[in-house]
């Protein structure tokens, strides 16, 4: 039965019962009025209110329920679905708000999936031409500062050898972006081994300390999930350094019964009340495409923690 009519035949049976109690019951109204009769028609009225307002509270929960649901559903964190109970269209209402959202899950899921496919293969070009086309040109111009430094007289050859440094310590900062751009050793030696690596990297040139303890037992996983992987703990380092102005993080990777832990705790400011920013997201994003869990709480030790929880895949297996 539609709403409308079930909220109408409800208002109705209360007043025809009221109706039939004036009608049929010994209670009679005087002209003027006496105070027992209008005490007994004000009670009655209570009464009928009282039972059109339980009525109504009762047939119109479930839409309470949808309407919490919509305002506080976030497609980046994925929420149980409202329950469709109720009456006839009310049940057919949040039947059809949940596959909406199941809907647009997918189609969001569909549309990152190709938004961060072509980041990565853009970060691989770039990666690219930074290694052969300025990091070639930078070497060339170091052999050539160095050839002019030893024909040059003392003084001119001294600051050839600054600009040398100079020149040399650019070069090496090209080549840690065109890494932080590919992680070539994630595809060559693993995903332990690029962690380890990322950490180096990582520690080398900030203040940071990182304690890390990677499992040797790891599940196997696809492609896709050890990059996931390897994005989240490097964005995790990124905010630590960034954001939270850490001087101490924890890096976890062990195998547990539903598949792989992933966890980045530092003890920097931590996040409070603040707003997620596009780095959360992002990780939120990324942890969709792998089915996994990412919460972002406060750590034992004052700041952040980042946790990602991947479900057990084989290799080859499609997210």
């Amino acid at each position: 039965m539609p709403l409308f009519w079930r909220i109408f035949l409800l208002n109705a049976a209360v007043l025809v019962a009221a109706t039939m109690v004036l009608l049929l019951g010994p209670v009679t109204v005087s002209t003027p009025v006496l105070l027992t009769e209008a005490l007994v028609l004000a009670v009655g009225l209570a009464l009928m209110l009282v039972a059109n307002a339980a009525l109504l509270r009762v047939g119109l929960a479930p839409l309470h329920r949808l309407s919490r649901a919509m305002t506080t559903i976030d497609l980046l964190q994925p929420a149980p679905r409202p329950i469709a109970a109720g009456h006839a269209g009310i049940a057919n209402l949040i039947t059809a708000f949940n596959k909406m959202i199941d809907r647009l899950e997918a189609e969001r899921a569909t549309s990152t999936a190709r938004a961060l496919s072509a980041q990565e293969d853009e970060r691989r070009r770039v990666a690219q031409e930074l290694h052969d086309e300025v990091g070639q040109t930078l070497t060339a111009v170091l052999l050539q500062l160095d050839q002019v430094a030893r024909h040059a007289p003392a003084p001119l050859s001294e600051q050839l050898r600054q600009v040398q440094e100079t020149t040399r310590a650019s070069l090496d900062e090209i080549h840690r972006i065109a890494r932080r751009l590919r992680p070539g050793v994630l595809e060559q030696l693993g995903l332990p081994s690029a962690l380890k690596a990322l950490i180096t990297e990582v520690t080398g040139h900030t203040d940071l300390t990182v304690h890390h303890r990677l499992g040797q037992d790891l599940p196997p996983m696809n492609a896709e999930t050890e990059l996931v992987i390897y994005r989240i703990a490097q964005e995790g380092l990124t905010n630590a350094v960034r954001h939270a102005r850490a001087t101490s993080v924890e890096l976890s990777l062990q195998r547990i019964p539903e598949g792989a832990d992933l966890r980045v705790s530092d003890n920097g400011r931590g996040i409070a009340d603040a707003r997620e920013g596009a780095g959360i997201r992002g990780m939120r994003e990324r942890a969709l495409l792998i089915g996994a869990g990412l919460t972002v709480t406060g750590s034992a030790a004052g700041g952040t923690e980042v946790r990602l929880r991947v479900p057990l895949r084989e290799k080859g297996e499609p997210p």
